[in-house]
């Protein structure tokens, strides 16, 4: 008898225990929907993006140079000071058409998970969050491509990159985060999950999550330059305070991406097999296609670019901002990533960074394969010298394709 007094004892300490943390998590999403209610950064972004005029902002640098296309290669040196800004501008036009895509995904996924979250009860505050959340993108979206497509057409005189149709590397950019990850039958399969469980719905966060923390890498960089500009009463360009205001929006929906990944899943029944192998396999196959290299022309990129960088490249240096015959243009392409340079030292650098906030971040995600807690995979990219010998063979294939 008294051991069974002793075991409800127990019991109910950890029923306790339990209840707490899920107060506690609850009540810091809670405090994380009355401060993004209370903010005003997405009528900022609208406001800015209605006022947006290309030839109004074209003078001037839009970040730190260091996050522009083909930053630190013999290209960008040998480059004019107009061509060196407007690489800085097309980084922004690329980067934030990834990420219209991507919060595209965003939108659908929150909704789905939201869903499950919601028929369990207890949960409408964070419910409400991601509702807001989704909104929220929906004006992100919106800003990104006005000014992307403004500035693509200003530039380069037609819209290229953000174009779906003009390639195969534009259809792959507006899959977004997501269709890169998971292309064809495995998507479809990721969404039925996510919307199948509560322990998948918050697993889905653990990808929201990296792609959160890729993000960050380049738009921290760009609200300090916002801080910086404003601070010595410089003109500041429409698209770097976008960014700003976009930073502060996406702190609300990385503390949302970080307390459901992190904690909330803890809240429901251990995951099955199935559940623990899903889970892990879409953390492996985000590490294998989208954290798997280094990029020889974009800071914060991981994402070969014999699939992306070099036909975009290859399709702007042809444009009259270049005015580079096809046989000049690939001759630049291979000289800047088919060879060391200070670029590729740059991204490692965000290689780096991102790694160490990965593998502290998951160190305590009790289901996760060793491969996935330690990032194993995106370590093994993080090497200047494969990178550039997967850009080799990726060259000497697309030079084939482009003659």
């Amino acid at each position: 008898m008294t051991e069974m007094i002793q075991q409800l004892e127990t019991n109910e300490t950890s029923s306790a225990v339990s209840e707490n943390k899920v107060k506690k998590h609850l009540k810091l999403n809670e405090i994380n929907y009355k401060n993004n209610t209370e903010s005003d950064y997405t009528e900022k972004i609208t406001e800015l993006k209605n006022n947006f005029n290309y030839s109004s902002n074209r003078d001037y640098y839009w970040s730190e140079p260091e996050l522009s296309i083909l930053y630190g290669t013999p290209l960008y040196e040998a480059a004019s000071p107009t061509q060196r800004i407007a690489l800085n501008h097309l980084f922004w036009v690329g980067g934030y058409n990834l990420t219209a895509a991507s919060e595209t995904n965003t939108a659908l996924y929150n909704q789905i998970t939201s869903s499950v979250f919601y028929s369990l009860g207890g949960y409408e505050t964070l419910c409400h969050e991601l509702d807001i959340e989704t909104s929220q993108e929906r004006y992100h979206i919106q800003a990104f491509r006005t000014i992307a497509n403004q500035t693509e057409i200003g530039l380069l005189g037609d819209i290229i990159i953000g174009n779906p149709f003009s390639g195969k590397e534009s259809q792959l950019m507006q899959g977004g985060m997501i269709g890169r990850l998971s292309p064809g039958i495995m998507r479809h399969l990721f969404s039925f999950n996510w919307g199948s469980t509560p322990f998948l719905a918050s697993q889905y966060y653990t990808l929201r999550f990296i792609a959160n923390m890729i993000l960050k890498l380049t738009e921290y960089s760009r609200s300090q330059y916002f801080k910086k500009l404003e601070k010595k009463g410089a003109f500041i360009p429409i698209p770097l305070a976008v960014s700003h205001y976009h930073f502060l929006d996406e702190s609300f929906h990385t503390t949302t991406s970080q307390l459901i990944a992190h904690d909330l899943y803890k809240d429901f029944p251990k995951p099955t097999a199935y559940e623990k192998f899903m889970a892990n396999l879409s953390i492996y196959m985000m590490q294998v296609t989208v954290l798997n290299t280094l990029s020889g022309a974009a800071v914060g990129s991981f994402y070969p670019d014999k699939l992306l960088i070099m036909p975009l490249i290859y399709k702007v240096l042809r444009t009259p901002l270049f005015d580079m015959s096809a046989q000049e243009a690939l001759s630049w392409i291979e000289k800047s990533l088919c060879h060391e340079h200070e670029g590729f030292h740059a991204v490692l650098k965000s290689h780096q960074r991102l790694l160490s906030e990965l593998r502290r971040f998951f160190q305590d995600v009790d289901y996760l394969w060793p491969v996935n807690r330690e990032m194993r995979v995106m370590a093994s990219g993080g090497s200047i010298s494969k990178a550039i010998q997967d850009n080799i063979q990726g060259f000497e294939q697309f030079s084939r394709s482009a003659t």
